[in-house]
């Protein structure tokens, strides 16, 4: 099903496209002292910010698009929800041993995440089907 996003989704959709990307590419260029005074590893920030960038690049452009399909936002929205998910696992997990500051890194960008999906629920929700 093609649907013609509301101004409400494009929105939430292109806060999410640029957060994603700052953080992202904070993740991937300034891994190091990122780790220091996080306490996660470098590798785990390199790689998250070098995924974390062409889904920004993803999310832009779809907020950009006149008609797009229902199921590419519903399928951001699902990714979102994975992020989240695994930055809990992350730390509950034990695989890392983050600082407060690193804690709080991680539960604040899984926070502002599932927000974003939720924007984006409400947002396909004022959108309108559109036959193409």
């Amino acid at each position: 099903m093609t649907l013609s996003p509301s101004p409400f989704l494009r929105q939430a959709l292109l806060a999410d496209a640029v957060t994603t990307a700052a953080c992202g590419g904070l993740m991937l260029l300034a891994a190091s002292p990122l780790s220091t005074l996080l306490g996660l590893p470098i590798p785990l920030l390199r790689t998250a910010g070098a995924v974390l960038l062409p889904f920004a690049a993803l999310v832009a452009f779809l907020s950009l698009r006149e008609h797009l399909p229902r199921a590419a936002v519903w399928a951001v929205v699902l990714v979102n929800g994975l992020w989240v998910a695994d930055s809990i696992l992350l730390l509950l997990s034990g695989w890392v041993s983050p600082t407060i500051a690193g804690t709080v890194f991680v539960l604040v960008q899984a926070a502002v995440v599932a927000l974003y999906a939720q924007l984006q629920v409400m947002g396909l929700k004022r959108s309108r089907l559109v036959a193409v």
